[in-house]
């Protein structure tokens, strides 16, 4: 399983980013995908997920409204456009695929990172 991140960056607050995960065709199809995050000094937690067929969608509270999880299956990528940024969404951002009773909690897969940083 092979996830690749991409979009990352330096924004100042209230400006948008948009991450990139690609998958392989057998991932892509197989998995729910979504992303977390991990911040300086802190544990990763769950950020966003959708669902195989695209139809479900689920957020953290700190992001709901503010970011939005969507699939492109004619590119098998996820995407997670952000806007709003606050610093407190600085982090490294990982996509992750797994099934959707562990995509949220405890995913087996994950891709390499990628920094959000939030400049106030």
């Amino acid at each position: 399983v092979e996830l690749v991140e991409s979009g990352g960056g330096l924004v100042q607050a209230g400006g948008s980013l948009r991450l990139s995960c690609a998958a392989s065709a057998a991932t892509y199809s197989s998995y729910a995908m979504g992303w977390f995050r991990q911040a300086p000094g802190k544990e990763r937690e769950f950020v966003a997920l959708v669902s195989w067929s695209g139809e479900h969608t689920y957020y953290e509270g700190s992001v709901k409204g503010r970011f939005t999880i969507s699939r492109d299956n004619a590119k098998n990528t996820i995407y997670l456009q952000m806007d709003r940024l606050e610093p407190e969404d600085t982090a490294v951002y990982y996509c992750v695929a797994d099934s959707i009773v562990l995509i949220r909690t405890a995913p087996n897969y994950w891709g390499q990172g990628t920094q959000v940083t939030v400049t106030s």
